[in-house]
């Protein structure tokens, strides 16, 4: 149960409240982060440390009508949890409401994460918390990946310490992208995190990252969760949150766990935002009979997770008592080039067509990023669906889909006239 507030301790203050352009028409925080009166501290609470005991427990997801989200919330009734679902159905996500795959079992609530509303419509008899709502496009919406990222689990955290709802677990989608351009190694001068490759250097083809040293080649290595470099946008609001959660969570004892997701595929991937993905690209490019088109020179290495790998993970940091306090990566099985995936696809849908290259460059895209996952390894987890399976998977359900159209145009424009998508000099 809530504990009774301290005599003389006050409750956080907020500026003034300000408006979404939302159709909720609901109060919501404004756009700097709120602030805590650090001194108002719970009194310690008690958490049940044994493996499952959540079960049977009401948890809430928000973002649960998306694609990593709904997959966790089977998962979740399927062990006997209780679900609710928070989900703002944003429009370039879910352009017709609520999905048709969404469990039925789960509650449903439409609320927006930058929303105290909506979080207090949603947090009451809730015994934990998977927050997965976030905002994610390769667009230059500098301020949505921080409010909606940063100030929305911020927000999370103010209401579980104003109002002592008594949550025992919260598990955080983070990102591979709090990682940047990655962790190398040149011969000469060791380990090297770098920074994002310059601007003038992709403008004339040169992909590869250099030593900043001495500009020699380095050699890309797996990354691993001590070190963090990001320099997006998104992955920066991404570490913030982190930040924000394991602080909060370590001073008001609210235990609190953070997943760096690499890139996660599989069926219910939107065909719709312009960041749903290689395996929505190239699949819907190959489905309506053109070839995939490989940005750079198709030789990026990244991993790729099955969304059913990426459900089996939240689920054990939900419970394991050992996960509490840890950021974790969920990855993939090995690190992948662009070229041999897009050669996979073809060769898993049966069709014929190799890939373009034809020197275009997603300006602020890192070039190696290959993630290990032996932390979570060692809690019992290991990605299980091989790529061409996940390939397989996703193609069986976009056939299923009524009137798919191939996306990539819009994509491609829209990103072309932010100045996101480039051309190198030839």
């Amino acid at each position: 149960m809530a504990q009774p507030r301290p005599e003389g301790k006050k409750s956080v203050n907020y500026p003034p409240t300000c408006r979404l352009s939302t159709n909720f028409g609901k109060t919501c925080l404004p756009a700097p982060i709120t602030r805590f009166i650090l001194g108002a501290r719970c009194p310690p609470r008690t958490h049940p440390q044994a493996r499952g005991s959540l079960v049977n427990q009401r948890v809430l997801v928000t973002g649960g009508a998306g694609f990593i989200g709904s997959h966790t919330v089977d998962l979740l009734l399927g062990q006997g949890y209780h679900v609710r679902v928070m989900d703002s159905l944003q429009p370039r996500v879910h352009p017709h409401g609520w999905p048709r795959y969404l469990h039925p079992d789960a509650e449903r609530l439409q609320g927006d994460v930058r929303c105290r509303d909506d979080w207090e419509r949603a947090l009451p008899g809730v015994d934990a918390v998977v927050h997965l709502a976030a905002y994610q496009d390769y667009m230059p919406d500098f301020s949505t990946f921080v409010n909606v990222n940063a100030a929305g689990a911020a927000l999370l955290y103010e209401l579980l310490v104003e109002r002592r709802y008594p949550v025992r677990r919260v598990v955080l989608a983070s990102s591979q992208s709090t990682y940047g351009e990655g962790k190398f190694r040149c011969p000469e001068h060791g380990i090297v995190y770098p920074a994002c490759r310059p601007a003038e250097q992709l403008a004339r083809g040169d992909w590869e990252v250099h030593c900043p040293d001495c500009g020699g080649p380095m050699e890309p290595l797996p990354l691993t969760e001590d070190r963090v470099n990001p320099h997006t946008a998104y992955g920066i609001s991404k570490y913030a949150a982190e930040l924000l959660s394991f602080n909060l969570g370590r001073k008001y004892d609210i235990p609190t766990v953070n997943m760096r997701y690499s890139i996660v595929q599989g069926p219910r991937n939107s065909f719709y935002n312009a960041y749903s993905g290689i395996c929505r690209i190239f699949t819907l490019r190959l489905l309506h009979g053109k070839a995939p088109i490989c940005y750079e020179d198709g030789q990026q290495l990244r991993d790729y997770v099955n969304v059913a790998d990426v459900a089996r993970a939240n689920l054990l940091v939900l419970e394991h008592p050992e996960a509490v306090d840890r950021a974790f990566n969920v990855a993939g099985l090995t690190g992948t080039t662009v070229n041999e995936y897009a050669q996979l696809a073809a060769r898993v849908l049966g069709v014929d067509l190799p890939p373009v290259l034809g020197g275009a460059y997603r300006f602020g895209d890192t070039r190696h990023t290959v993630s290990s996952w032996d932390a979570l390894g060692q809690l019992g987890w290991r990605p299980s669906v091989p790529l061409a399976e996940t390939i397989a998977q996703y193609a069986a359900w976009v056939r299923e889909q009524p009137d798919v159209e191939d996306f990539y145009a819009e994509s491609e424009r829209r990103m072309r006239a932010a100045n996101v998508l480039r051309q190198a000099a030839r």
